[in-house]
């Protein structure tokens, strides 16, 4: 299947006055005993794309994760469409949910299932619409990802490509209001991830969407926001645009941009006091 390819002088657009979509305060998150998040604030406007990116153990999939509802916070609250989505009852949460799209790493799709059916989950689940007038929002959504014509294959006989494309059609295929996406990027070829860049920014324009993408990859993280939030060790280091996140300062944020690892001097009396305790 070929990708198309986007001119390079996309606009964004000005999200000055724009109103919080997502509203994060002061979250708070552990898994067991180890706090991962340490009272993070952060927001996200209607119609922004927000990249959340950070190193590995930055806390981007706890973020995510509890974005989605799926990891109880300990403290602080996450407010999404101005509802507080863990202080609903399961009946409101799901509900909620419904405005919610997400787009998994690995497309999670139903090996049993062809592509028109795996897009057309959300609505037999969720709706009581005919079969017919499901099939057709389905296959309109495939034509907005450029998947029309495929509705017969199964996951199996897809492309890399075309499994994010089919992920991002049953992820809209309800017209969310806000849209999550997991590494959306990842383990595609440069032409194929920069295509998938293209796609959310299609969507986002052709849609009215708000989109919260995780990813680790530089080049489409900057490609696509219109902010950036900068995660390290369970803190907001930078939350800025592009132009700011490039040009800031701050060591940490530099060694992620331009890939430098950060070496520890290793202390010998240290490590082997530390030897020594684990033996006790």
């Amino acid at each position: 299947m070929n990708e198309p390819a986007r001119k390079m002088d996309y606009k964004r657009p000005d999200l000055s006055g724009a109103p919080d979509i997502v509203e994060i305060k002061k979250l708070v998150t552990h898994y067991g005993e180890r706090e991962i998040l340490h009272g993070i604030d952060l927001s996200v406007r209607e119609g922004e794309i927000m990249v959340i990116m950070g190193g590995s153990g930055s806390g981007k999939s706890t973020l995510l994760n509890t974005l989605l509802g799926l990891l109880h916070p300990t403290s602080g609250e996450v407010r999404i469409l101005g509802e507080n989505l863990h202080g609903v009852s399961d009946v409101e949460r799901t509900r909620l949910r419904q405005k919610m799209g997400v787009a998994f790493q690995g497309g999670a799709l139903f090996s049993s299932m062809n592509v028109l059916e795996n897009i057309m989950l959300p609505l037999r689940e969720h709706t009581k619409l005919d079969a017919n007038t499901m099939r057709i929002m389905a296959r309109l959504k495939m034509q907005v990802v450029s998947l029309d014509g495929f509705e017969a294959l199964m996951p199996a006989e897809l492309s890399g490509g075309m499994i994010k494309r089919a992920a991002f059609a049953r992820a809209i295929v309800m017209d969310p209001r806000i849209l999550f996406c997991d590494e959306p990027s990842a383990g595609l070829d440069p032409v194929v991830a920069s295509a998938i860049d293209d796609l959310i920014l299609t969507l986002r324009d052709a849609m009215g969407m708000s989109i919260v993408v995780v990813t680790h990859e530089l080049e489409s993280a900057f490609k696509i926001a219109d902010r950036i939030c900068v995660l390290d060790k369970g803190n907001i280091l930078m939350v800025g645009t592009t132009e700011e996140v490039r040009g800031c300062d701050n060591e940490r944020i530099q060694n992620l941009l331009n890939r430098r690892t950060e070496e520890k001097v290793l202390d010998p009396d240290e490590y082997l006091r530390n030897l020594t305790a684990a033996n006790d």
